[in-house]
């Protein structure tokens, strides 16, 4: 019973204090909330940053400007893909993901990660058993491409 008597005793003690220094900062006419910036970590390798890549996403979207600005997903022949709207990425059988892999290595280099941006808008997870091998080739491609 101490025990709780001393833990409320210290909740009033903390309730006072908040409620005694916004009162002292309001006669000091600081009306304003104050405002913490979130720490940032920038985690991106010396390559990324160099490229404009910021490194958070499946594939980088800065090859394709345009689908930063698109509201409607974009087609690349691949409308049998829709069937897999919601479903979730470790849920694909082997033949469905050589489904999602034949679209991917059909499509021109230049449009790979369009397509990814389309499959995010469209509500449609990239197969678990791929995603490294798409980040590798759009990385592939990015690379090619800046050396070029």
């Amino acid at each position: 019973m101490t025990s709780l008597y001393i833990l409320l005793g210290i909740i009033v003690f903390f309730l006072m204090a908040l409620y005694i220094s916004n009162t002292i900062q309001r006669k000091k006419g600081n009306t304003q909330e104050r405002k913490t910036p979130l720490p940032s970590i920038d985690v991106r390798t010396k390559q990324e940053k160099e490229s404009g890549c910021c490194g958070m996403h499946e594939v980088c979207e800065k090859d394709s400007l345009i689908a930063a600005f698109r509201e409607e997903p974009e087609y690349f022949d691949d409308e049998e893909l829709d069937r897999f709207h919601f479903r979730e990425s470790g849920s694909y059988s082997d033949k469905e993901v050589e489904e999602f892999r034949e679209v991917f290595y059909t499509i021109v280099d230049e449009e790979k990660p369009r397509w990814v941006r389309s499959l995010q808008l469209r509500g449609i997870a990239v197969p678990d058993q791929i995603k490294d091998e798409i980040v590798l080739v759009v990385s592939d491609l990015r690379e090619a491409k800046m050396h070029a």
